[in-house]
């Protein structure tokens, strides 16, 4: 897990959704993102397979019946006038916190997905609360704003 910190951002744009925590919702928070994206003129690829692995996530370990799950996209700019986007997606089990599963184990079972965050993502980490809740987020640097 990386967590470095990003530099400091001016907020440009933001995007909320509560999402049903089942897999039409996870489907439907990669739609959304991607939507998004699109309207913000930014490249929408890799932030759409984070949100998929993320949203799966949530839907899969971070499930409490009758409870959503929170995607937040936020575009900021940094101090040296490049795009960060941070995708979070927050659930209501904070007790059960992601891990990544080791490369040389194919067999196992779960895990497999935060591989694919960690190669598309720039950052990624877990922020606790608040209780019940934990927030898993990533991180992309999108380039220079034109």
């Amino acid at each position: 897990m990386n967590q470095e910190i990003t530099r400091t951002t001016t907020p440009v744009h933001q995007f909320t959704v509560l999402l049903s925590s089942t897999r039409r919702g996870a489907r439907l928070a990669r739609l959304l993102t991607v939507q998004q994206l699109i309207d913000w003129g930014q490249p929408f690829e890799d932030a759409g397979q984070i949100v998929a692995e993320l949203a799966a996530n949530a839907v899969l370990h971070g499930r409490v019946a009758g409870r959503d799950f929170r995607l937040t996209l936020a575009l900021s700019v940094t101090h040296t006038h490049t795009h960060t986007l941070r995708i979070a997606v927050t659930d209501t089990r904070g007790e059960c916190l992601p891990y990544v599963t080791q490369r040389d184990a194919p067999d196992a079972e779960s895990g497999r997905g935060l591989i694919l965050v960690e190669a598309y993502a720039d950052r990624w980490g877990v922020d606790d609360g608040p209780a019940p809740c934990k927030t898993t987020w990533a991180e992309l640097d999108l380039g220079h704003v034109s």
